[in-house]
């Protein structure tokens, strides 16, 4: 599986080249991405595997013949819990900017998600236990 991860590094498309510039060395406000990455029977072009973000791009290939495919893909990553943010080649070609900056947002969404939130003050003002009252003594 690795080996077959691997091999379409060298064979990257110009989109994924352009998009792994911007993501790679954790660049992306401190997201670390992995390239080709293997996961069950799929690769990922891009994936952060602090977040459980898998990037995809999606080129002309990808048109109706491939949304079955793409969705059973989705579907399979879903189910393992992994997030999949879709680009086409063509925004990273002219506005890579935004693309990423859409990534950015929907990295902290996903960052969001992840957190828990802080649990709710106690009733009477956050303290479990009740104040303790110093007795003084009469001199």
């Amino acid at each position: 599986m690795t080996a077959r991860a691997r091999k379409p590094c060298g064979n990257m498309t110009e989109a994924e080249t352009r998009l792994w510039r911007a993501l790679r060395r954790g660049q992306l406000n401190g997201f670390h991405f992995r390239r080709q990455h293997p996961i069950g029977a799929f690769t990922l072009d891009s994936y952060c595997p602090k977040l459980r973000v898998a990037v995809e791009l999606d080129g002309g290939q990808h048109a109706a013949q491939r949304k079955r495919a793409d969705a059973r893909r989705t579907r399979f990553l879903s189910e393992k819990k992994i997030a999949v943010v879709r680009y086409w080649n063509n925004h990273v070609f002219e506005n890579l900017q935004g693309v990423l900056a859409n990534l950015v947002a929907n990295m902290e969404r996903r960052a969001r998600e992840l957190t828990p939130s802080p649990p709710l003050p106690l009733s009477g003002g956050g303290s479990d236990t009740a104040p303790v009252r110093e007795e003084r003594s009469a001199p």
